[in-house]
């Protein structure tokens, strides 16, 4: 599988050296004016941005999704080190599905959209990826999450995974583990297309709009700080668009015998959206931080990590915005 992913993501409009190259100057080298010696003059950055670009392995390689599953894993692990253990082993495996996936699902669609649709619909490229990477996230997530329901719901029934985890497959077969699943995705899906989609689309604007200079001619710790930034944007959108769903799951774990639509007609408009402020505050650091150590395993492991997307040139012809 991973072959196949490598090799389509050669051509991929998201892969980094080649659009890093172009944006650095480095594709106009053939039609620059000849130097001194007759070989074509090199830009001044060209040789520290040669040295800069030097990555450990191809975009959409292997690798590149293997050590991109490990950020996830140091992402989601870090941020969340003073859960209960079988809390950290679920958020480790998020990690590992949320963000290892979201980059398979990206090269894929864009592969499949081609060069000038992958610009023009970015957002929705975006959206699904992130859409089928917590997808099967959740498919992993729903095993823990039973047994994570079952030990606290059921005093005295299990105090491990690996205690509960027999005895609910020996009382209701696989059923067990995935009856949940569906509400699972309907409330972590529409969150993680928020958290990736926004958090691209804020990288994007911020290089445009804010930061004084290309992302090119920025250090790695003035990208890292653009990555903050964009992370915390997302964490705020994310907290708001989840947050009348969230505190009708608490008061509905809170109760039994209620219901959905209950509860909401009991809290009414403004109920549902009491202590959103101290969520923003919550969720926008836990975002901002996890996309922040996410893109710093990437500058370690010297990962190929994409610019900011620009508009293909022949897609500019067919518009009419070059000559």
């Amino acid at each position: 599988m991973f072959s196949s992913v490598a090799h389509l993501a050669r051509a991929n409009p998201f892969n980094t050296p080649h659009l890093q190259l172009v944006h650095d100057g480095l594709g106009d080298l053939r039609s620059s004016s000849p130097g001194p010696t007759g070989q074509p003059r090199r830009p001044r950055n060209l040789a520290a941005a040669a040295v800069e670009e030097q990555y450990s392995c191809d975009y959409g390689s292997g690798r590149f999704f293997i050590l991109c599953g490990l950020g996830g894993i140091i992402s989601c692990g870090t941020t969340h080190t003073a859960l209960v253990p079988l809390d950290l082993v679920k958020c480790r495996m998020q990690g590992l599905c949320k963000f290892g996936f979201y980059e398979v699902f990206k090269v894929l669609y864009s592969n499949m959209l081609g060069e000038e649709n992958t610009y023009l619909w970015r957002t929705s490229l975006y959206l699904a990826a992130s859409a089928s990477a917590e997808f099967f996230a959740d498919i992993a997530l729903a095993p823990m999450e039973a047994a994570k329901v079952r030990i606290q719901t059921q005093p005295g029934y299990a105090n491990t995974l690996r205690d509960a985890a027999p005895k609910m497959y020996k009382e209701e077969g696989l059923k067990a583990f995935y009856k949940g699943v569906a509400p699972l995705w309907m409330r972590q899906i529409p969150y993680t297309m928020m958290k990736f989609a926004c958090f691209e689309r804020t990288v994007e604007a911020l290089y445009k709009f804010v930061v004084p200079k290309p992302r090119s001619e920025c250090s790695k710790p003035e990208q890292l700080v653009v990555t903050f930034v964009a992370g915390y944007i997302a964490g705020v959108f994310c907290a708001i668009v989840s947050h009348p769903a969230d505190s009708v799951v608490s008061v509905l774990n809170k109760e039994k015998g209620s219901s959905a639509s209950l509860v909401l007609k009991r809290l009414g408009f403004k109920g549902v959206w009491k202590g959103l402020f101290a969520r923003i505050i919550m969720i926008g650091t836990l975002t901002a931080l996890q996309w922040f150590i996410y893109d710093s395993v990437k500058v370690y492991f010297r990962l190929p990590r994409p610019p900011p997307p620009e508009m293909p040139e022949s897609l500019k012809k067919k518009l009419g915005l070059t000559q």
